[in-house]
């Protein structure tokens, strides 16, 4: 696994694990997150091809681009990602927010996607679906007019690295127990490297108010995801707290071509709580989709 920066208009950090065959594998991670949250699948996905992970644009170690953190921006950003470090046939695989990038991605004409996957992914809530309060409460700070980034700033100030990953935990964790040291601590250096970044606040902040637009509008969303070509996989912890398992479920009967596979007793990233479930789960697909 290599950390690596393209230059994109603004200096993109990436991790790249070298792999085999015509297809790159691009794992995009979601709201808060970054490059950090694909690494015990990372190297195992290699043996689809070359793999990368890209930190979005104000997340992990890349800069807050002058156009923003918000959903169209990363879009953008994700698309002169793909044009420039994976020319041929792409399969793309992303968490929370990520998943919603994916699903936009994969529906534009000229997409080279080839299979997707959608871990978790942001998505329209049913009506009537029951929000957990402590995170309607944490989104809500967040989205607050004028002084979001502030609260936002204050909190990371006050819990320092160690606390931001133990909300990680926390909120994304179905068994926290399950945050081995082998996942907490690439969290925690990426933490105390985001320490003190001036644009963190902003860009959390940008991102979550757009992707709440996209997802509270529906309209835009449900017609990527009908004209969304690649086959596509929908893999959903039962027991996420910012994703009901609901919305997921309602999401896959947009496509019934879709297949939508539950992860019994797991939380809102699969791919870091249970990497060995998540991986038995998505390879043999990957394989079929792929032939």
């Amino acid at each position: 696994m290599e950390s690596k920066t393209i230059d994109l208009g603004v200096p993109v950090h990436y991790l790249e694990a070298p792999g085999e065959g015509p297809l790159t594998v691009v794992l995009v991670h979601g709201l808060g997150g970054s490059s950090t949250n694909w690494h015990p699948v990372l190297e195992p996905l290699a043996r689809f091809g070359r793999v990368l992970a890209p930190d979005l644009g104000g997340f992990g170690l890349t800069p807050l681009p002058s156009e923003g953190s918000g959903v169209d921006a990363n879009l953008s950003l994700l698309g002169r990602f793909l044009g420039r470090l994976s020319p041929g046939p792409v399969v793309l695989v992303g968490n929370s927010m990520g998943g919603a990038l994916s699903v936009l991605c994969s529906a534009l004409p000229e997409s080279r996607v080839k299979a997707l996957v959608l871990v978790d992914p942001a998505c329209p809530l049913p009506p009537g679906t029951r929000v957990d309060p402590k995170v309607l409460l944490r989104m809500g700070v967040a989205n607050l007019p004028a002084v979001g980034p502030w609260l936002v700033r204050r909190h990371a100030e006050k819990v320092g690295p160690e606390g931001l990953v133990d909300d990680l935990m926390k909120l994304c964790f179905a068994d926290r127990s399950r945050m081995t040291p082998a996942v907490r601590e690439p969290h925690l250096a990426m933490a105390r490297r985001r320490q003190g970044q001036p644009w963190n606040a902003e860009a959390y902040v940008g991102a979550s108010r757009s992707l709440f637009a996209l997802l509270g509008g529906r309209r835009r969303y449900h017609e990527a995801v009908a004209a969304v070509r690649a086959p596509t996989l929908v893999v959903h912890g039962t027991d996420d707290r910012l994703i009901p398992l609901g919305s997921a479920r309602a999401l896959a009967s947009r496509r019934p071509d879709w297949t939508l596979a539950e992860l019994e007793g797991v939380g809102h990233t699969p791919q870091l709580e249970v990497p060995e479930r998540f991986l038995a789960t998505v390879a043999p697909w990957l394989q079929g989709a792929l032939g």
